[in-house]
């Protein structure tokens, strides 16, 4: 696999780096016989909502025409599923997108894919309409890919995508309760009224007894993250509507610290006392993890309640993570599973 001291090779230009110094090693080095080396330049999910993803296939792709044309007689392989991991619970759309994508791997020379035969079709059986939305988000040739093959992928499974309701939110004689709203908000990634839905809800909660800003956070905003994960969790949802209701979930949780940290700063000065941390952690995700939502949301917490925390973002090697905790002499170290 390509994997080097640096980690797995995500782009074009890692994968054939890594593929070359491991073929001049093993044949000019080790004396190994080429026709006996097998590549697996590394496939990976796209179509996740998250733009750094959107090339994985191509690069992919190409990469292998690359290994076939300029690393004789080695072979090159890899696990399909990987490729449509987004649609994970809609067996249709994930037969078609591994359908489209071994046509133009193997196009370019892949020779020994890992596939479960049952999850692949014929590519010329492809609805032209089917097969054009699937080589978008294979291709990456639109901005709009992503979005499109969601939209198809619902017809594939029999039900037609539901439309926003225009009443979703209510009227005046029949509001929705707030925490709907939020549900709502969340589940079907929707932005647009996300802060002033925040906002109620903080006045809702600071209105009843010992109401607190990180309520809201702890209370209808999680409830809303709880169904989406049961939806994901029943393939009623896929990864890239995730990655939006994780945006609609850090806008409003953006919405709410100002004024966290002013209740904070309220307390100290009403009672004279700086208040002492109860530890400090700190807080990132690994090299290879870009989903920092979460990561966000624990700091937040813990941060309101009373935690020093150190947060170093994504994306972050191990030997750094270590050294920074020495560093700051942190009692925790945590990142998401």
């Amino acid at each position: 696999m390509a994997f080097d001291e640096k980690g797995q090779a995500d782009t074009y230009e890692r994968k054939t780096e890594i593929c070359k110094r491991a073929y001049d090693i093993l044949t000019q080095k080790l004396d190994f016989p080429p026709e006996d080396i097998i590549f697996d330049p590394n496939i990976f999910a796209v179509a996740t909502g998250i733009e750094e993803h959107n090339n994985y296939a191509v690069d992919f792709i190409n990469a292998t025409k690359w290994i076939k044309e300029n690393l004789p007689y080695a072979k090159i392989s890899g696990g399909v599923s990987n490729v449509s991991f987004s649609f994970r619970g809609n067996d249709q759309a994930r037969e078609a997108i591994h359908t489209v994508f071994l046509h133009h791997a193997i196009k370019a020379g892949l020779t020994m894919g890992i596939v479960n035969a049952g999850m692949i079709g014929l590519y010329d059986d492809l609805s032209e309409e089917l097969k054009e939305a699937v080589e978008d988000v294979i291709l990456n040739r639109r901005p709009d890919a992503t979005e499109r093959m969601i939209d198809m992928a619902g017809t594939l499974k029999g039900s037609k995508k539901e439309e926003l309701k225009l009443n979703w939110r209510g009227d005046d004689e029949n509001p929705l309760p707030i925490e709907k709203k939020i549900e709502y908000a969340l589940v079907h990634g929707v932005t647009d009224f996300i802060v002033e839905d925040t906002e109620e809800a903080r006045l809702k909660i600071m209105n009843s007894e010992g109401g607190r800003p990180i309520n809201v956070i702890e209370g209808p905003l999680m409830d809303g993250m709880n169904v989406v994960g049961d939806l994901f969790g029943q393939g009623k949802m896929f990864l890239p509507q995730v990655v939006k209701s994780a945006r609609v979930m850090k806008q409003a949780v953006a919405h709410l610290v100002p004024f966290i940290e002013k209740e904070k700063e309220e307390d100290e000065k009403r009672t004279g006392i700086k208040a002492k941390p109860k530890g400090k952690m700190l807080i990132a995700t690994v090299k290879g993890d870009v989903h920092d939502i979460g990561k966000n949301i624990v700091s937040v917490v813990l941060q309101c309640n009373n935690f020093e925390v150190v947060n170093m973002g994504v994306m972050v090697p191990a030997a750094e993570i270590l050294a920074k905790a020495k560093e700051e002499n942190v009692d925790i170290i945590g990142y998401p599973a």
